[in-house]
Parts: structure tokens; sequence; C-alpha cells
């Protein structure tokens, strides 16, 4: 009995702390999220991210450091206590969620992987200037220009789109994909739809993860437009072309990919031709870097005091948290 209440107790508190720190989230952007226009795209992309896979890791981590060594020092081996129906109950849905998580991810992995293998079988080998990646041709209903991959990464380009934009419209393109490159934008992508998976009973990240995409897709344009030399024109006049050339109905078909053009709306490529516009006429945007290296250094020395201070008081600390996890059985009789 002392094996299984502690992992149910383990389920449930993951759940719970990952439950509350995203509602946290998920309502502090709500408050807030309309200020941080006023900062540039990246800055903004940076913090959703932060927003979304925080909670989790924050879960894990209260979890791993506090729960297990408090639960291990101090509950008695030959415990009494029984998993109650309302602990086996979020230890369920903590587990479902978790298998959720991990079975969604396998399931993208394996479709992007065949629908991959099948543009590398009928796709056909282009060197285009200014990417270093493996790059290729592909027939396909929808205008694509897409990295797909996180580990080995891949361009793909529909035909029709090689011979719709000229040149420096492809220039600038491949440029807004190289931005995705560097953020790591698939891997981003990846992770936050396993954070979003493993909380079954809190939706409330659904508004982070599209602003984080929509943030991300601003972001790489900021990223293409900084290169100078026209880009900034050149992307918005790509866009244009392409979102004109989309099928109706149409959608991407790739499950795990970053897309010049994806699912958004057309008043989202709107607004991304506008602050291209703006972009290209000299518009100035507040800089990130001293805000991004503020706030990693409040989160850093955070963290360092905290760790220090969980090491300096360990044993009372523990006791206490086992205090608690004991109100929590009781409470959930």
């Amino acid at each position: 009995m002392f094996e299984l209440l502690g992992i149910s107790l383990l389920l449930a508190a993951l759940l719970t702390f990952n439950s509350f720190a995203s509602v946290v989230s998920a309502g502090l952007w709500r408050l807030l999220g309309g200020t941080t226009r006023r900062i540039s795209a990246m800055a903004r992309a940076r913090l959703l991210f932060a927003l979304r896979v925080v909670p989790a890791l924050l879960a894990v981590l209260v979890v791993t450091f506090l729960l297990v060594p408090s639960y291990l020092a101090y509950e008695p081996r030959h415990t009494n206590e029984r998993v109650s129906l309302k602990l086996g109950s979020l230890a369920f849905l903590s587990a479902l969620g978790l298998f959720l998580a991990i079975g969604r991810s396998i399931a993208a992995w394996r479709a992007t992987a065949r629908l991959t293998a099948d543009w590398l079988r009928h796709g056909r080998r282009i060197r285009v200037k200014g990417i270093t990646i493996a790059t290729y041709s592909i027939e396909h209903s929808f205008p694509v220009i897409a990295i797909v991959g996180v580990f080995r990464p891949r361009l793909f380009i529909a035909r029709h789109v090689l011979n719709l934009l000229t040149v420096e419209e492809i220039a600038a393109a491949v440029a807004h994909e190289n931005s995705h490159l560097a953020a790591h934008d698939n891997l981003k992508r990846g992770l936050q739809r396993a954070c979003r998976d493993s909380l079954l009973i809190i939706p409330s990240g659904r508004s982070l993860d599209l602003a984080w995409s929509e943030a991300a897709e601003e972001a790489a344009d900021e990223g293409a437009a900084r290169r100078g030399n026209g880009l900034a024109l050149n992307l918005a006049s790509a866009l244009v072309k392409i979102a004109r050339n989309i099928p109706m109905g149409a959608r991407p078909t790739m499950p795990a990919g970053v897309f010049l053009v994806g699912d958004e709306e057309a008043s989202g490529i709107k607004v991304r031709v506008g602050r291209l516009v703006e972009l290209a006429g000299g518009c100035s945007e507040v800089s990130n870097q001293q805000l991004s290296s503020g706030l990693l250094f409040v989160i850093l020395s955070g963290s360092l005091l905290s760790f220090v201070f969980l090491l300096l008081n360990a044993p009372v600390i523990f006791f206490r948290v086992h205090t608690l996890i004991e109100h929590a059985v009781f409470m959930l009789k």
C-alpha cells in the first residue's frame, strides 16, 4: 500500500500543480497580454513559450524535489492509509493525460515521418540561396513553404510556389524560415503540444498556444526583415501572393512543421503584411535585449536562492510538506 499510495499522490500532485499553474499563466496572459504589443514579437514569443511550459516544469520540480523526498522520509512503510476513490480518480486522470500526451506525440511523429518520406520519395532536391539545410521541391495543392523536422530539419517548397514568387521573394521567404530554425520553433511547438495534451480537465492553455503561434510567425517575419535589403517588402509581397493562391478550404497536411503561411485566417496575414510594411518603413520597435537579460537574471537568481534555502532547511521543509500530504489524503477520503 505504501508504493500504491505514493504513486497515486505523485500523479495527483502533478495534475493539481500543473492545472493550477496553467490557470494562473493563462490568467496572467489575459490580464497583461495586451501590454506586450509594445515589445518585439521575439520577446513576446519567448514569454508565451515560458507561460506555456513553465507550469509543467514547476509541477515536475515540486513533485520531484519536495513531495517525493518528504513522502519517503516521513511516511511509514507499513501505512494503513488507503487510496480513496477521490485520490484514485485524480491519479487516473493524471496518468491518462500523460499517456495521451505521449500517444499523441508519437502519432504526430509517425504521421510526420510517413509524409516526409513520401515528399522525399517524390520530391526533387534543389539548391536555394540562403539556406543551409536540405531543400526539396514537391508537388502539392497547398502553396507549401515549410521546415519539417527537429533534429534533421528539411525545407519543402511546392513547385508552383517557385514559379509564383520572384527570386527576391523566395530569398525573403527563406530568411523567414531561417528565423524559425534559429528559434527552434518545431521543438517548441512539440513541447507545447505535450503540455496541452497532459491536461485533460484544463483547456486554458489553448489561448496561449494560439498566441504563441501568431507571435512566432511575427518573430520570424521580424528576423527576416532585420536582414535588410528590402526583405521586409519582399516577404510581404510573398505572403500576399501565397495567400491569394490557397485553394478554397485547403490546409497544410504536415502534422508538425513551421509554414510560411499555415492555418492563419486572412486577418492574420493582413496583420503580418502590415507589420512588415511598418518595419520596411523604419518604424522603431522596443528593444527586448535588456528585458530578456533582466528577466533571465531574476529567474536564475531566484532559482539559486530557492535551492540554497531548500538545502539549508531541508528537514523542516520536508516535514511540513509531509504534513500537507497528510492533510490532502484526509481531505480526499
